[in-house]
């Protein structure tokens, strides 16, 4: 069966939470849940997913456990979730904006705001969804910072962020200043397209594999079982 790129998208979010044992996944957006649910009814049954209220959920949605948000909060403060969230910009070291651009105390435009993000990205593992790559998310420097990169990040015991997931690529922060690098491209993607997408210069491999392909079981999932209408086609038109 031949894969849409949103379909590839997801397979790539879903590979955020491989081998992350019993720990709470925050997916954000429509291509990350259907990510981690795809995750946990494939190679990671442990992983634990959460309706964003009280109780724990199955894929399907049936709940299967109480959350209360005392325990939520510990779950989130002692490294023990792994939320993949937007980014309005994003920079070399992974310093994520989504509260305003331009100047924060006359901003060209109001955006979500800090929220949780500060905490998120401190207290534990951390991944991003972007659905359109481009200069104007992938920048040199964000006009202000919400989520906390690598460069900013010393001394947070469980600051980790895993993958960076776009329409064509996957990027990761496996160099040695844990600076951002093209891990591999969705296919039909070249390594210039995603250079000429991103507004500062990425860390490229000398051969960089292209993202793994679905599998003709989570094909079926995907398709039969979690998003039988095609909602992914929304976000990832490809």
């Amino acid at each position: 069966m031949t894969a849409t790129r949103a379909e590839y998208c997801v397979v790539a979010c879903a590979e955020a939470w491989r081998g992350a044992g019993e720990i709470l996944a925050g997916p954000m957006g429509l291509i990350p849940s259907l990510g981690a649910r795809l995750a946990r009814l494939t190679f990671a049954p442990d992983l634990l997913l959460t309706d964003g209220e009280a109780l724990l959920v199955r894929p399907d949605g049936t709940p299967e456990g109480w959350l209360p948000y005392r325990q939520h909060l510990g779950l989130v403060t002692g490294g023990r979730r792994h939320v993949m969230m937007g980014a309005s910009q994003l920079d070399r070291h992974g310093n994520q904006n989504i509260s305003c651009i331009g100047d924060w105390a006359r901003p060209r435009r109001q955006l979500l705001g800090v929220r949780g993000a500060p905490v998120n990205t401190l207290n534990h593992p951390t991944s991003y969804w972007v659905p359109r790559h481009s200069r104007r998310v992938f920048v040199e420097r964000v006009d202000l910072v919400c989520g906390v990169g690598y460069d900013r990040a010393a001394g947070a015991p469980h600051h980790r962020l895993v993958r960076v997931v776009s329409d064509l690529a996957v990027l990761d922060f496996a160099t040695p200043d844990h600076s951002m690098r093209l891990a591999s491209l969705h296919p039909g993607v070249s390594v210039e397209e995603v250079r000429e997408a991103t507004g500062f210069a990425l860390t490229v491999p000398d051969e960089v594999p292209y993202t793994r392909d679905p599998t003709a079981e989570e094909l079926r999932l995907v398709r039969e079982e979690l998003d039988p209408g095609n909602t992914r086609a929304r976000e990832v038109d490809r």
